[in-house]
């Protein structure tokens, strides 16, 4: 462009000084310009045009036109006409483009205007021989000659030059078919770009025409040459007739038209204004302008147009009730461009009351603050008298009021609570109402408890670290997303507060018990990471207290490993041994729980505080039993958490000491005294597993007389043994045995035909206390033998039934025996004292006490009926309270009151009932 200024300039120069030299006239002047325009063509030079919107003329000779000159020559046409057409003629004549004969044919001057260029220039070149001259057979033509509007602009994508072109007389071509081509010329190498391109180097491109005569030409432009120089020219034919116009040069980024803006949106801000805000486009590779008209229409009607290069522009003095019609278009910001279409007209209008911000989003604890403009019937409502609400149910006091203008109120909400969910409403409403009335419109305050309590969790390998977060606090926001961001020190956590700006997000899935859950892998075990949840919602966004966590400091160790649990031989203690994990390194506690396996284990824990222990001894009190043992660690500085729970270890249960007594025993004798035979079968029961020690393999019963000294028989699991007893006095002991040996604590018993005859139970009575209970008292003589213990006896008489029996202590002077008893049946009652020396003469009774049976009887109903007259005696007493209460109230409510009688009026009853 510079090039072809100083070329123009040049040009200039030397017809200036031609026409000095040789033109010392005005006469002469002709052949002045006569000579500069011989000049001219002679450079072949492409006219330098910016094709964003021109005009094409095409006038024939006897047409009034402006023709481009020198400074200092004057632009009369009439002067011109005389010489314009001869010059161009010349000019073609010498191309050779046409023959001798013109006397038929009608030469066309055909020159471009544009705004910037406010004369129409004509360039001369040698395009393919004919420029400017067609054969014309059209009166119209030949008398008004032709022109074009013509608009060219590369689209947003730069991948596509359009140009339109539309005829100014739609008139002189409706009788005619149009056809338009483009021809242009890329050049292949940016610096390579002649001044005019070679003959034949041309692409044709045929433009689409609607039949309003109208044509758009498409050329396809590679990205690559967008800084190219394209060269280019119209041939317009109509009627038969030729048009082709100058050469023209442009470079293909300095015309881009950007698409129109869209997303075009408008609110009320937060501090009252309107905010007019759009989108940017994001396909061209340069910054752009924007032009914005807005009109208002309110009261009065306003209108602006303003220029800006952000993507919002701001509107103060908003006022209710207005209506804001708005347009935008963009332009390149620095060098040369084209100004896009107009967006769709976007309207906005304001309600009667205006709340900014209309909506707030803010957290627990925190001060907010709304503005209002309150319009009533076509009058804005002064600040003095607008009052504020919460949810209509509770007025805000004044004291929270400041007046910001004359028309515009504010309120402040200090400290505020979670918002409480009320039905289908979360959130609470505001209304700024006039002293008598409220609209119905409100604004929307949104208060979250964001003190989120964030979790984290490192591994027993150490090899990734675990956080979890509930939303249980922000599910009534609807429409929330939340996010956890984070940022990492490089070692520990630092006391400076973190950066939010340089945070990072971290991806986190929602668990089935309603938990995120997000996982740092791989994690560097000393840095310090600071994290927070941050809430994004349409509102804003908030973010909750951070918390910031070492993963050293976060370990749940592996739980230990190799528990086993046993019984130890001899000592009968609980023992429980592990194997620590591997990480972490640290000095560790362990956490034992022990207990009986069942169903529901009830545990026992125990702690272990010794790092360096691998094993523990725990008394417990059934030593054959079955226990559960489970054993977990935690690091002994108290950091971190506890493991799992180990694989719980079982008992098993083995013998671990002697028995600690052998089995209680009777005798029943049998006398055969035809053989003269006295036979003693010994009954015991099975022994219990804390007495055995736990299992009994076998029972040996042991002998010892006078005449054969002591031996033993082993009598196997039986719990029934026969002998023969022939000796006066013949002493019997029942041993259990297990695996480790035989009971040391046993009982004896001595069979003796003189101590048989001691008689020291006087008296026996039995009481039945009903079906499964009977009372037995007895009375004692002295004795000069030394009493170890009764045995009782009792079994139904008249059958061979099974003799019952139990060891009573000898301090013992009554005893309940609980068994089922038939009332309809007798029973033998029988009561043996066991003396050291042997068994003593029993008491048998074979029928309960029959003086006493009524009596206990009545004494066992007392049992049943006091109960019931207590619980009558009760139940009248209250009904009578609650009849006395109503009778009270019923007879009060009869009586007149005095003071409501005309007899009474006038005295005092109070002074009455003090005299009294």
């Amino acid at each position: 462009m510079a090039c072809q200024k100083f070329c123009m300039a040049l040009l200039q120069w030397a017809m200036e000084d031609s026409c000095k030299k040789s033109c010392h006239c005005a006469p002469n002047l002709g052949e002045c310009i006569k000579e500069f325009i011989y000049m001219i063509t002679a450079f072949n030079l492409a006219y330098p045009s910016t094709p964003w919107r021109f005009k094409l003329f095409c006038m024939p000779p006897n047409v009034t036109y402006d023709f481009l000159l020198p400074a200092g020559i004057s632009k009369n046409t009439s002067n011109l006409n005389g010489y314009y057409e001869p010059l161009l003629e010349a000019k073609f004549n010498s191309s050779g483009a046409y023959s001798s004969n013109l006397t038929s044919k009608t030469t066309f001057h055909c020159c471009i205007w544009s705004e910037e260029n406010e004369n129409c220039s004509v360039q001369a070149d040698n395009i393919e021989g004919k420029a400017f001259v067609s054969t014309v057979n059209s009166l119209v033509f030949q008398q008004v000659g032709a022109n074009w509007n013509i608009q060219c602009w590369m689209k947003e994508d730069l991948k596509l030059l359009i140009c339109y072109i539309e005829p100014s007389f739609k008139d002189s071509f409706k009788n005619y078919d149009l056809k338009v081509h483009l021809l242009y010329v890329l050049p292949e190498v940016l610096e390579e770009s002649p001044l005019v391109p070679q003959q034949g180097s041309f692409q044709l491109v045929q433009c689409n025409c609607s039949a309003h005569k109208c044509c758009e030409c498409h050329v396809s432009v590679p990205a690559a040459k967008l800084n190219c120089t394209l060269s280019m020219y119209l041939k317009i034919t109509s009627g038969g007739v030729v048009f082709q116009s100058p050469l023209m040069s442009v470079q293909l980024i300095t015309i881009v038209k950007p698409d129109p803006p869209l997303g075009l949106h408008m609110e009320i801000t937060d501090s009252g204004d309107l905010k007019i805000s759009w989108s940017s486009s994001t396909l061209v590779p340069f910054q752009l302008q924007y032009q914005v008209k807005y009109s208002e229409n309110s009261t009065s009607r306003r209108e602006a147009d303003e220029i800006v290069s952000a993507t919002s522009l701001l509107v103060d003095g908003v006022l209710p009730g207005s209506s804001y019609e708005v347009q935008v278009r963009s332009k390149r910001l620095d060098g040369p461009g084209i100004w896009s279409d107009w967006s769709t007209p976007l309207i906005f209008t304001t309600q009667d009351v205006i709340y900014f911000p209309p909506k707030i989003l803010t957290s627990v604890g925190s001060n907010v603050s709304f503005h209002c403009i309150y319009k009533n019937e076509n009058k804005i409502v002064s600040s003095k008298k607008i009052v504020w609400w919460m949810n209509l149910a509770e007025k805000i006091p004044e004291s929270q009021y400041n007046i910001v203008g004359d028309h515009v109120s504010k309120v402040t909400l200090p400290s505020l609570n979670a918002t409480r969910l009320r039905g289908k409403f979360t959130y609470d409403a505001v209304y700024c109402c006039n002293e008598h009335e409220c609209h119905h419109r409100y604004a929307e305050l949104y208060v979250v408890d964001v003190n989120i309590n964030i979790l984290c969790e490192t591994d027993g390998y150490l090899t990734k670290m675990t956080c979890r977060w509930s939303t249980n606090a922000i599910q009534s926001l609807a429409g929330s997303t939340l996010q956890l961001r984070y940022h990492r020190s490089s070692l520990y956590c630092s006391d400076v507060p973190p950066n939010h700006s340089i945070s990072e997000p971290k991806d986190c899935h929602l668990q089935r018990d309603g938990f995120y859950e997000c996982i740092f892998q791989p994690i560097f075990l000393l840095s310090g990471y600071t994290m927070w949840i941050r809430i994004n919602h349409s509102l804003g966004s908030l973010d909750s207290p951070p918390t910031c966590v070492v993963p050293d400091s976060m370990v749940k160790p592996l739980p230990p490993s190799s528990v086993k649990a046993e019984i130890t031989a001899k000592v009968g203690l609980l023992k429980i041994s592990w194997k620590k994990p591997i990480f972490p390194e640290n000095n560790l506690q362990f956490q034992i729980r022990y207990g009986l396996n069942g169903k529901e284990i009830q545990w026992k824990m125990y702690e272990v505080y010794d790092a360096k222990s691998k094993s523990v001894s725990l008394p417990v009190p059934d030593l054959c039993a079955v226990y559960a043992v489970q054993v977990r660690c935690k690091r002994l500085d108290g950091l971190g958490y506890w493991s799992n729970w180990s694989t719980p270890a079982y008992t098993v249960v083995k013998d671990i000491k002697v028995p600690i007594r052998g089995p209680e025993f009777w005798r029943i004798i049998h006398e055969d005294s035809t053989k003269k035979e006295r036979n003693v079968t010994l009954l015991w029961k099975p022994l219990m597993k804390n007495d055995s020690l736990c299992r009994v393999r076998r029972y040996v019963v042991k002998h010892h007389t006078a005449g054969n000294g002591t031996w033993s028989e082993d009598v196997g699991n039986h719990t029934k043994f026969t002998f023969q007893w022939t000796e006066q006095t013949h002493t019997v002991t029942v041993l259990a045995v297990n695996s480790i040996g035989a009971s040391y604590a046993n009982f004896n018993l001595t069979l003796s035909w003189p101590m048989s005859k001691v008689n020291i139970v006087q008296s026996l009575n039995a009481y039945p206390l009903n079906s499964s209970c009977v009372i037995l008292s007895w009375m004692l003589s002295l004795s000069d033998y030394n009493l170890i213990y009764f045995i009782l006896e009792w079994k139904i008489l008249n059958e061979n039934n099974e003799i019952k029996w139990r060891r009573i202590p000898s301090s013992v002077k009554r005893y309940y025996i609980h068994d089922h008893f038939i009332p309809i049946e007798k029973y033998q009652f029988s009561l043996y004292p066991i003396f050291m020396e042997g068994v003593g003469k029993p008491k048998i009774i074979n029928s309960f006490t029959q003086d006493d049976i009524e009596k206990h009887q009545t004494d066992a109903g007392l049992y049943v009926i006091v109960p019931i007259i207590i619980s009558s005696l009760t139940l009248l007493l209250g009904a009578l309270l609650i009849l006395h209460q109503r009778m009270k109230k019923l007879f009060w409510d009869d009586v007149p009151n005095p003071k409501n009688c005309s007899w009474a009026q006038g005295l005092n009853f109070q002074k009455s009932t003090d005299s009294l």
